[in-house]
């Protein structure tokens, strides 16, 4: 008997010998987890794509070791501004260089207005990282209105904001829109919010490219206002994207984010996002030629060039947006062909006006690199609280581009943090994870912490810099060292590996957008779902970097340990680590084959379907698993 128990016992040893306890341990690094918290020394243990755990893990085995010594480990940047080229997302070496696991397309308005379709398409040959889309309001006003500066009839109306629904149904995560735009630029305040309120059921986000109009004389405040607006009139999270003070306005950053600030204060959070350029990109005629002139589309627009008078007029008006808005046509480059505008004005012997309109007569628009502001107010929007990094770029393999598209994390991060130092290294990374998860409504993703999603960036700090430059855009970042898509390594040693673990992500009827909450906070409720009894007595301190208390779940095992709370109005959501192990520092109880799976808690008090009652949603290893409701005086969200 002593000898087969000892056969057992050294058969059970060889076994764990032989498989590895973990598909990948990130070893020695430092930890920046999203939260914004201090940085802190750790591990990280991977399996099934899912973090299990953090902490010492040196005897702990793995597929893959990832030395991160002198490294740091910080959750993969979410892009929630993304104009990602979809035969370039299967690669996407652009973005994953620059440490970004997840891109939110149909940004500005565009975008197909069948986001389910869309998402089955762009993961049909593979995805590099995660990708998810916002329902686009241009696109859906293009679609009914037309291009014809008109005022929708009521049933019209009522066609764009079922299109709206359809795409939240789907999945979308948010409204975008880009009023400055045409068509969408036609659309009326009082109209946009009659079509977007729609969503506010959804508790999500309006997130706009703001209209700077002649009107208001070029304004970016005032185009900023009617977002804010807007999202407040509707209900909705109103977001600033790529925000910036243009123009004849420059300098005046401070006072808009006052407003930000007073409208927060009023009861409804407003959001921004930003790139580290003074400079933007879009179509050389899309913000120049004046509104009018673009009504119909390009083959009115070419009529209207046609007729001298006309000619004239347009050419006036966008000499006067240049200076307004660009500082002139010194403001204008043509990275198609390299060229300043300036330039190409001297080679055709004419105004800044007419080269422009004489350039769009010879063939499509071929965009342009705008420069539009000054470095002090883009420090103060990038180190605002409520400012997400958000590249207005995506996976490409296009080299005449923005450099934004190569460079924007690893210039805020090198440039902006280690070199300027206009924050720390901690608030960088919660602008470029947990912020703008939480921005959009995500909730398993952002954040480096027991029961989230393994999506992973692990960069040097001592190195991590853009070299794209705008006459040398695609020019590649340096410092990027792994990145880890869905817990799989996509970048190793800084070249990507042709992995395609992206995926399509969806939002869900309770993932609401909300403000980042890292004050003390707390979960408590008992009861039945689905015939599972459920006891959760949860809290966050406020610093600390997990959840702790109990929760109790009929059919599981017990938690091994809790990963973040996330509380907004209402609503709170939890992960953590259930199984038969002993999550110990050294994790020497653990196997390969000891059952360890991730969970996660959602308590929703404001879900519009459950009528006064609070939804209850388990998920374990990321599907869900079991749903129901309970007296909503019956969950305690705190």
């Amino acid at each position: 008997m002593l000898r087969i128990a000892l056969l057992v016992a050294l058969s059970g040893t060889a076994l764990q010998a032989q498989s590895p306890a973990f598909d990948v341990i990130i070893r020695g690094g430092t930890v920046l987890d999203g939260s914004g918290q201090s940085r802190f020394d750790a591990d990280v243990g991977i399996r099934n794509g899912f973090i299990v755990s953090i902490g010492d893990l040196a005897i702990g085995t793995a597929t893959e070791i990832v030395d991160a010594r002198g490294l740091f480990v910080v959750p993969g940047f979410i892009n929630i501004h993304s104009h990602a080229s979809p035969d370039a997302l299967p690669t996407a070496v652009n973005m994953l260089t620059q440490g970004v696991t997840t891109e939110i397309v149909n940004a500005d308005g565009s975008g197909p207005l069948d986001v389910a379709t869309q998402l089955a398409r762009l993961s049909g040959p593979g995805l590099a990282v995660n990708v998810g889309g916002y329902i686009g309001f241009n696109a859906i006003w293009q679609t009914v209105v037309g291009a014809s500066d008109r005022r929708p009839a009521p049933d019209e109306i009522q066609r764009m904001r079922a299109m709206i629904s359809a795409g939240l149904d789907q999945g979308a995560w948010g409204v975008s829109a880009g009023l400055d735009y045409k068509p969408g630029y036609f659309a009326r305040t009082e109209e946009v919010v009659r079509i977007v309120d729609v969503a506010r059921h959804a508790r999500t986000n309006f997130t706009n490219h703001d209209r700077v109009t002649p009107e208001s004389n070029f304004s970016s405040k005032a185009g900023m206002a009617e977002t804010i607006a807007i999202g407040e009139k509707s209900g909705l999270v109103p977001v600033i994207t790529h925000m910036k003070v243009q123009g004849l306005e420059q300098g005046s950053a401070g006072e808009v984010l006052r407003s930000m600030a007073r409208a927060t204060r009023r009861g409804h959070y407003v959001a921004s996002d930003a790139y580290p350029y003074l400079a933007g990109q879009s179509g050389l005629g899309s913000l120049i030629i004046p509104g009018w002139a673009q009504e119909g589309g390009r083959d009115a627009m070419l009529k209207r060039f046609a007729v001298p008078p006309t000619r004239a007029q347009i050419i006036k008006e966008s000499e006067e947006a240049m200076v307004a808005r660009f500082g002139g046509p010194q403001g204008v480059y043509l990275p198609r062909t390299q060229q300043e505008l300036t330039a190409v004005m001297k080679q055709t012997n004419a105004g800044a006006g007419e080269t422009v309109v004489r350039i769009l007569e010879q063939g499509p628009d071929p965009g342009a690199i705008l420069r539009f502001g000054s470095e002090d107010d883009l420090i103060r929007i990038l180190r605002d609280p409520v400012t997400s990094m958000a590249c207005d770029c995506g996976a490409t393999t296009a080299t005449r581009v923005h450099p934004r598209f190569y460079g924007s994390y690893p210039r805020v991060l090198g440039r902006y943090v280690r070199e300027q130092q206009i924050m720390s290294w901690e608030q960088a990374i919660r602008k470029s994870s947990w912020l703008p998860a939480s921005t959009i409504g995500m909730s398993d993703r952002g954040l480096i912490a027991a029961g989230m999603a393994a999506d992973i960036a692990v960069f040097d700090p001592k190195t991590i810099l853009d070299h794209a430059t705008y006459e040398e855009p695609a020019l590649p970042s340096t410092g990027m060292r792994f990145v880890l898509v869905n817990g799989v390594v996509a970048l190793r040693d800084g070249v990507a590996t042709g992995g395609r673990e992206g995926q399509p992500l969806r939002r869900s009827t309770n993932m609401p957008s909300r403000p980042v909450n890292d004050r003390r906070r707390s979960l408590k409720f008992r009861g039945v779902i689905d015939g599972r009894e459920i006891a959760v007595d949860i809290t966050h301190r406020a610093g600390a970097r997990d959840a702790t208390g109990t929760v109790s779940i009929q059919g599981w095992g017990p938690v091994l340990k809790l990963g973040t709370l996330q509380v907004s109005d209402g609503w709170a959501f939890v992960t953590g680590v259930t199984g038969t192990g002993t999550l110990t520092s050294s994790f020497a109880a653990v196997s390969a084959n000891t059952p360890l799976d991730v969970f996660s808690v959602t308590a929703d008090s404001r879900d519009p379907s459950t009528a006064g009652s609070a939804a209850i949603v388990l998920t374990l290893n990321g599907k869900p698993v079991a749903r129901g409701t309970l007296a909503a005086r019956a969950v305690e969200i705190k």
